[in-house]
């Protein structure tokens, strides 16, 4: 009967059955193959949205939860699985596991009338059992290609245990370090981040989707769309009011990269943008990312956004907000169930079309194919990767290493001396596993902690004296343990102070108004300082801090975030100076709360900082700058930057336009006495333009690995998108105007050489 079944679905789209209970449809060949392009008819999709009712057009529409402990037949999974069994379901989140996933495919597959299979998702966001570090941290390596690995090892240990899409990247730039999801994206600049989703979407998924059949990878969600970071007063989930010109210039750049890169799936925002919510804004949803864009994919609600339209304001009841999302463009809704209860009234009422429906069956539908599910709809549970491999292992280690950033060195105070007689490890984290970072998925945080500092560092150093004293915890106001602390300190020969937030405390719902070490942290450093014995700081974080008064205190501090699963190993690496501290900061480190927002891409004002001139833009207690800048990062060597030469001094706007280019040049030597990596960074200013325009904005880096003694010459290449920008247009104008444009290249957003391009 099952076999019948199949071959009449088969039968109806053209399709051949093949070995193993898949078929392949018809003219595609293998399971390799890829299925029309996205806005031509596909005949395979045409013929199954005959054959299907609106309850089960519907039925694809809908995403639904998994109760991830328990197996299907638990009460907890029912629904989901009656639902499935009804053929009135399109996705399920948060399954996992190839035993677990394939039982409620074959009751979707072989008891449905249609055997439509589901889509499963996931929320594998820097890692599923290896570990990466967050994807904050990723971004301060300035290379790409460590995220790129990253994807490459989270799909394939994904798509192994039934999973074939995931939640990722987040691409929403922010100027707002108390939003705790900034730890999630890749910091404040639209460029940076834009080189990141890039590449963590052709990682997940191939280069332009090409392989979204094979074993190892899985579809990527461009998320969220749009304008997410800018939640006022960095509360989650908060208002966002927007211009049109900075929508375009700041939040929508990495969306665009990755709807021409090829990414699967887009994912609906939950704030609001200029008043309308994102999963009803018509403007972003169809004009944008639709009509100017092309993109034909699916387009997803996050978890409950459409019916959060009502709490909103924006819809009377689940049938208005059904109504609203899907008129707007949302394909495919997650966790609520409002197009699922009230699509066929709304469709004989004429309030949504036939025409818009089958639109979205058809994506979900296209993505299915380009997944290769209808082929083999199951996974191998043989060959379900349940643990990291030592290859995954070691990419976790380089990529946690190679994100570090040395905020501070006096005196040459790192690296440590391996053959140092004593060292004493001390703070809350020195012998922590809660290393791993927010978004981390529930089975690896028991299975694979993150390894510890304490360890690490008697494995780096094994004739040492190694003690340990945690002094405080992560967040209360108990001191009793800072007296270990301080005997430690005394009696060791240099001490690793390991402080920093608890990663519960950023990611998703984690906004904080006060983002300074918590509890007590700063009290045991102000102790450990007062020693007068040597000490360095290691921050944990997901966020910029404000480091407090126990800065200049401290001769040396590196920036480790939540490093992942090889935490211990990779600081230790740094620490040791067996790897050179190369990140440089992908956001700023505000010097107060009172001082946010601060970003080194802002705009200038009429009154610009002059710290002789009361009546100028500044607060009366503090400096214009940021604690530490965007782009700062210091390492083990120096390195000296020549002076940039251009290609030519002018170029008209009209070759601009036409694909002409202005090459950057500059030399970088390392005049130190080891080898180094330097981040070389371009930045642009318009000095006089229709629109005010940022102070800089970053328009290319390059990061240099160079040993003692030699030198390189780094290029860049600007075009139009660098040298332009979009108005206040609402259909987008994006212009290259005439006038003078400051080139800067140096090593942090605070570069000072300049050359002046003319455009005219």
């Amino acid at each position: 009967m099952r076999e019948l079944r199949r071959r009449s679905l088969l039968s109806a789209i053209g399709g051949t059955a093949v070995a193993g209970g898949g078929f392949t449809a018809a003219g595609t060949g293998s399971a390799q193959a890829a299925p029309e392009r996205p806005g031509r008819p596909d005949p395979k999709i045409k013929k199954l949205l005959e054959r299907m009712t609106v309850e089960e057009k519907l039925g694809q529409l809908q995403q639904l939860p998994w109760a991830v402990a328990t197996g299907p037949g638990g009460s907890e999974t029912k629904d989901v699985e009656d639902a499935a069994r009804a053929g009135r379901l399109g996705s399920v989140l948060n399954i996992f596991g190839a035993e677990n996933s394939n039982a409620l495919q074959r009751i979707a597959v072989e008891e449905s009338r249609l055997g439509i299979p589901l889509l499963f998702g996931l929320d594998v966001i820097h890692g599923l059992w290896t570990t990466f570090p967050i994807p904050l941290a990723q971004a301060a390596s300035f290379d790409p290609e460590v995220t790129r690995r990253d994807a490459e090892i989270s799909a394939k240990e994904s798509r192994s245990n039934g999973v074939h899409w995931t939640f990722s990247p987040m691409m929403d730039v922010t100027h707002e370090p108390r939003w705790g999801r900034v730890a999630e994206g890749c910091g404040e600049d639209p460029y940076l981040t834009t080189a990141f989703a890039v590449a963590k979407v052709e990682g997940y998924q191939g280069e332009k989707g090409a392989g979204l059949a094979g074993k190892d990878r899985v579809a990527a969600c461009a998320k969220h769309f749009v304008a997410y970071g800018g939640a006022e007063g960095g509360r989650d989930y908060n208002t966002v009011d927007v211009s049109e010109s900075r929508l375009r210039n700041l939040y929508l750049p990495p969306f665009k990269a990755a709807s021409d890169a090829g990414v699967a799936t887009v994912m609906a925002s939950f704030n609001t943008i200029s008043g309308v919510p994102a999963h009803a804004d018509s403007h972003t949803l169809i004009d944008v990312l639709r009509k100017e864009w092309g993109f034909d994919g699916l387009v997803v609600s996050d978890w409950n956004g459409v019916d959060e339209l009502i709490a909103h304001g924006f819809a009377e009841d689940g049938a208005d907000a059904a109504r609203l999302a899907l008129n707007a463009g949302v394909d495919m809704e997650m966790a609520s169930t409002d197009l699922a209860k009230h699509g066929k009234k709304l469709l004989s009422a004429g309030m949504i079309g036939e025409r818009r429906l089958d639109e979205a069956v058809a994506r979900i539908l296209r993505l299915k194919f380009d997944l290769g599910l209808f082929e083999n709809p199951y996974v191998d549970e043989g060959a379900a990767i349940d643990k990291p491999s030592a290859r995954a292992r070691k990419a976790a280690r380089e990529t946690a290493a190679r994100s570090m950033v040395l905020l501070k060195n006096d005196g040459g105070a790192l690296p440590l001396k391996k053959s140092t007689g004593s060292i004493a490890v001390v703070g809350p984290f020195g012998d922590s596993e809660d290393l791993l970072g927010t978004w981390t998925f529930p089975g690896a945080t028991k299975k694979f902690p993150a390894g510890k500092v304490l360890d690490a560092v008697k494995r780096a150093a094994p004739d040492a004296k190694v003690t340990y004293a945690k002094g405080v915890d992560a967040e209360g106001r108990d001191t009793s343990g800072i007296p270990a602390a301080v005997a430690a300190a005394k009696g060791a020969d240099v001490t690793v102070v390991v402080v920093g937030e608890p990663p519960a405390m950023s990611g998703e719902a984690a906004a904080r108004s006060d983002i300074g070490l918590p509890g007590a942290q700063e009290k045991l450093i102000a102790a450990i300082a007062k020693t007068g014995k040597p000490f360095v700081v290691v921050l944990v974080n997901g966020r910029p801090l404000t480091v407090g008064d126990w800065l200049d205190a401290a001769p040396a501090v590196l920036e480790a975030w939540h490093p992942g699963l090889e935490a211990g190993n990779a600081i230790a690496d740094v620490l040791f100076g067996e790897v050179a501290p190369g990140g440089k900061l992908p956001v700023s480190f505000p010097r107060t709360v009172g001082q946010i927002p601060v970003h080194y891409n802002r705009e200038s004002t009429g009154r610009p900082y002059a710290a002789d001139n009361k009546y100028t833009s500044k607060y009366l207690d503090l400096p214009p700058d940021p604690q530490f800048a965007f782009g700062h990062g210091l390492t083990y060597t120096t390195f000296e930057l020549g002076g940039p030469k251009l290609s030519r001094d002018r170029v008209s706007a009209g070759a601009l336009r036409k694909g002409d280019t202005v090459e950057v040049s500059v030399t970088l030597a390392n005049t130190g006495d080891r080898t180094g990596d330097e981040v070389v960074q371009l930045y642009v200013h318009d000095i006089a333009a229709s629109i005010a325009q940022p102070v800089r904005r970053l328009r290319g880096f390059r990061r240099v690995t160079l040993d003692a003694g030699k030198s390189t010459t780094v290029r860049f290449r600007l075009g139009a998108e660098d040298l332009g920008f979009w108005t206040n247009d609402q259909d987008g104008a994006f212009r290259v105007e005439a006038g003078a444009v400051d080139l800067y290249v140096g090593d942090s957003s605070e570069a000072k050489t300049k050359r002046r391009l003319t455009i005219t």
